[in-house]
């Protein structure tokens, strides 16, 4: 349905005037909210362990009980594909709607990241530190702060509307995001009934900047997997026959140049790019926002914002190979490496990995032997910005913030959007999120910005008072 058909009027002032006093006044117990949550090491990795994740699951329901307005919150847990294992625990809550109500479903995740090196920190990783306008610590804003944002949304929402709240409101907070969502398909089977919505809100992506929102409205797909070339029976003296026979290093990185031109763009027939406008980005602006050395240059060819919003690209983001410390004189018979490509939106997973696959069957030097496994695949996404929703999220962002939102692209992937999709082709989707340039999620010094997070409640206690007054 779109906008012309429905011209979307500003709020009522009353309410957004009140919905802004109820969120102010609510900010230092959501702050002191995020900072016990920050405090729980929720990481979802089978390596560490899962008794956090679940104090983590337990914590959030709390809150989520707290807010007054669900009947029954749940901490469940799906299968994973029908491996006998369970996922990590999510937290579920519904309210029906009313009086021919909308429903609204708002995700986030608890689980984060691993901190890796402590000494890479300024300030402790599981300890909420305040500098300035930031709060620091792992999850701060990855996403346990687009889980306060649901919740303290919800409380504004239920103090200024109370009992005459009309609106559907289904709660899913995944425990497993950061380690690749793998019983989520499984739990909208479980739970397709409590999750059901008209509306979908992924709280879980980026800003323009801490002074402008963003609703992201295409994001890039992802294929992964494991790439290993041999070329020997077993290794060999490098004295002895180097320079005869081809070792699995030289095969490897022949092969892995083969993957981009010269100025660093993707050369793998196949991979599509999307055509669209795009808003201006300076170099410095990603020189900054990247960390890029003094006199090494960007990649790729067009628009800054087109080669990471609508192009494909092709990282190397693992080696198996003997380390420079173990090194010996030897020609390695095998190497292995993890390659991640980002696929372009309007090409399916599934095309682009064929195009891959074939790619390096096609490229490998000196006939070495190759052998692809460990694949995981996840669609690109385009929001349909036609839809009311969309229209009203863009009002309450911009009444919330006191800036218009800008429809972004995101470079990274949500692959369990897809899902959604699949279960609810008849949902409108909205993408939002409390991070900004600076946030550094999954890096060292991972921080929200407070005056973000606050603009963001406030923005989605708007759209939750839009939805309500919907007919």
């Amino acid at each position: 349905m779109s906008d012309s058909q429905h011209p979307v009027r500003p709020t009522d002032p009353r309410t957004v005037s009140e919905l802004a006093e109820a969120v102010h006044a609510g900010l230092p117990a959501t702050i002191a909210d995020l900072g016990a949550l920050v405090r729980i090491p929720s990481v979802s990795w089978d390596a560490f362990d899962p008794e956090q994740v679940r104090r983590s699951a337990d914590a959030v329901a709390a809150l989520v009980e707290g807010t007054g307005l669900f009947d029954q919150v749940t901490v469940s847990r799906a299968p994973i594909g029908g491996t006998g294992t369970l996922g990590q625990p999510a937290v579920l809550a519904r309210r029906a709607a009313r009086d021919g109500k909308p429903t609204i479903l708002l995700y986030a995740h608890h689980d984060v990241q691993p901190q890796g090196d402590d000494a890479d920190w300024d300030t402790p990783p599981f300890e909420p530190t305040v500098k300035g306008d930031r709060l620091y610590g792992r999850g701060a804003s990855d996403d346990k702060a687009g889980v306060m944002t649901h919740v303290a949304a919800l409380r504004a929402v239920h103090e200024v509307l109370g009992g005459d709240l009309g609106v559907g409101v289904s709660l899913f907070i995944e425990g497993e995001e950061e380690f690749g969502s793998r019983s989520f398909a499984d739990f909208l089977v479980q739970h397709e009934d409590e999750l059901r919505a008209d509306v979908i809100v992924v709280a879980d992506s980026d800003n323009w900047s801490t002074t402008v929102p963003a609703i992201t409205v295409g994001l890039r797909g992802n294929v992964t997997f494991r790439l290993t070339v041999r070329t020997l029976a077993h290794a060999s003296h490098s004295g002895m026959l180097g320079g005869a026979v081809p070792d699995a290093m030289l095969a490897m990185v022949k092969l892995l140049a083969t993957l981009h031109d010269d100025d660093g763009s993707v050369a793998v027939a196949g991979l599509t790019s999307r055509e669209a406008d795009h808003p201006e980005q300076s170099e410095q602006k990603l020189r900054d926002e990247s960390g890029l050395l003094e006199g090494v240059t960007p990649i790729g060819r067009g628009p800054i914002l087109s080669r990471v919003w609508s192009q494909p690209s092709i990282t190397v983001t693992g080696i198996d190979a003997p380390s420079v410390a173990n090194a010996s004189n030897t020609l390695s018979p095998e190497v292995s490496v993890r390659i991640s490509a980002r696929i372009a939106p309007g090409q399916t997973a599934e095309d682009a990995y064929a195009a891959l696959e074939a790619h390096l069957r096609a490229h490998a030097p000196f006939g070495a032997h190759v052998q692809i496994d460990d694949v995981d695949q996840g669609d690109p996404f385009l929001v349909d910005t036609t839809g009311t929703a969309i229209a009203d999220a863009t009002v309450a962002m911009t009444e919330g913030w006191g800036e218009a939102p800008v429809q972004t692209g995101i470079g990274g992937s949500i692959p369990f959007i897809a899902d959604l999709v699949r279960t609810f082709p008849e949902a409108q989707i909205l993408v939002t999120g409390v991070e900004d340039p600076d946030t550094r999620a999954h890096s060292p010094n991972e921080s929200q910005h407070l005056g973000v997070l606050h603009r963001a409640i406030l923005s989605e206690a708007i759209l939750l008072a839009r939805l309500d007054a919907r007919g």
